[in-house]
């Protein structure tokens, strides 16, 4: 099974209340972390959550709100003095670059690492704007992340993490007993090459070797109205992440406001056939979020209301050994 999971960091709308923090969501797999948004103070959550910044090889933020982005040159400023060396992915709208270039401490000239910018231009509607590429000598499947603009008051995006499929397994024992001794041809089968035997025959991978196991999928969807974008981009995804601002006694302000409320929410995850729905950003007026996800159950049964700094898998983890 796939052992991702994704960690809410904050899971306030605006401003913080409540004992939520800004915006900011880790995405955990084994040997990298993704960080969706950060809003001011996630370095601290990352902290508390366990989550070192080293791990961190993507940040991906969504819009130049404030509560969406403010948390970045601190965390930057950190990964300066720790000396880190790996090069860090930043996808964000264009104008971010220029801020983050007048900020003194973390500029070329003091960093030690690379930051390789993806920058969303105004112009841009959906598609693919990452692509990392499996390091098996380092444990590191592959995996995509794709960008769609959404519907909020300024220019904004949702992101899907995309993980490559991993190989099946190879039953060794089977492999043995057809005559397969040799661990070159281990490989060759459990990379989809057929091998020979020492009685000659030829030993295709599915003889030994039991089916890929799909790649797991995520959609972040924060901050927007309900929009084709947000389903396209959710489409049959194990796990949806979308805001929830408000309930439906104030739609209209979700509407004025460029957001979404719990239903509309549920109504998303429902189109776009999601597994399921974990909801967040939720606005101060609602203290306790769980009406939020009664909202959302009406329209969509497998919905939870975020709770910050507790794990959601993807799918069910690996069982201990």
């Amino acid at each position: 099974m796939s052992p991702e999971y994704i960690v809410p960091l904050g899971t306030s709308a605006a401003v913080p209340s409540g004992g939520r923090h800004f915006a900011s969501l880790a995405y955990v797999a084994e040997a990298y972390v993704v960080l969706f948004d950060c809003g001011e103070g996630t370095q601290f959550r990352l902290i508390e959550a366990g989550i070192r910044t080293s791990r961190i090889r993507v940040i991906a933020i969504s819009h130049l709100h404030g509560d969406h982005y403010l948390g970045l040159p601190g965390l930057l400023s950190t990964m300066v003095m720790q000396q880190r060396e790996n090069p860090l992915v930043l996808i964000a709208p264009a104008p971010l670059e220029e801020v983050l270039a007048l900020l003194p401490g973390i500029g070329t000239e003091r960093r030690p690492f690379e930051i390789d910018f993806r920058a969303i231009e105004s112009h841009f509607t959906s598609g693919r704007v990452y692509r990392n590429a499996p390091e098996t000598s380092v444990g590191t499947g592959g995996f995509s992340i794709t960008a769609a603009a959404l519907d909020h008051t300024v220019t904004a995006y949702g992101f899907r993490l995309q993980a490559d499929d991993r190989p099946g397994n190879l039953d060794v024992e089977k492999a043995v007993g057809l005559g397969v001794t040799e661990h070159d041809d281990y490989r060759a089968l459990k990379s989809g090459k057929s091998v020979q035997a020492t009685d000659g025959r030829i030993i295709l991978p599915p003889d030994v070797v039991s089916p890929p196991v799909s790649g797991s999928s995520f959609a972040y969807v924060s901050d927007s109205r309900p929009c084709a974008a947000a389903t396209e981009l959710a489409s049959e995804v194990d796990l949806l992440y979308h805001e929830a601002t408000f309930g439906e006694d104030d739609r209209e302000r979700a509407l004025a406001t460029g957001h979404s409320t719990a239903r509309e929410a549920g109504e998303v995850a429902a189109r776009a056939s999601a597994r399921r729905l974990v909801l967040g950003h939720f606005s101060a007026r609602y203290p306790d979020a769980e009406v939020l996800a009664d909202e959302a159950r009406a329209v969509f049964p497998r919905v939870e209301s975020a709770k910050e700094l507790e794990r959601y898998y993807l799918r069910n983890p690996d069982p201990p050994s």
